[in-house]
């Protein structure tokens, strides 16, 4: 069986697109799905959207954002 590095450096011989291809299965196969923690972030998104609609917090748009950092 061959090796990463081995691996790696075949994977390097295919064109850019397949590489990217290969690049998201490997990084799909590493995220197992947390259902604890989809759960919080479930919660989350609907707080700050009851938050949002009772005007306790306002909307920004990217470019407010964005300025802060400059």
């Amino acid at each position: 069986m061959a090796g990463s590095a081995d691996i790696l450096k075949e994977a390097l011989k295919l064109p850019a697109i397949e590489r990217a291809e290969l690049i998201d299965g490997l990084l799909s196969s590493l995220d197992e799905p947390d259902r604890n923690l989809d759960r919080l972030w479930a919660k989350e998104a609907k707080d700050r959207i009851d938050a949002y609609e009772q005007g306790q917090i306002k909307a920004l748009t990217v470019h407010e954002v964005l300025e802060k950092y400059r």
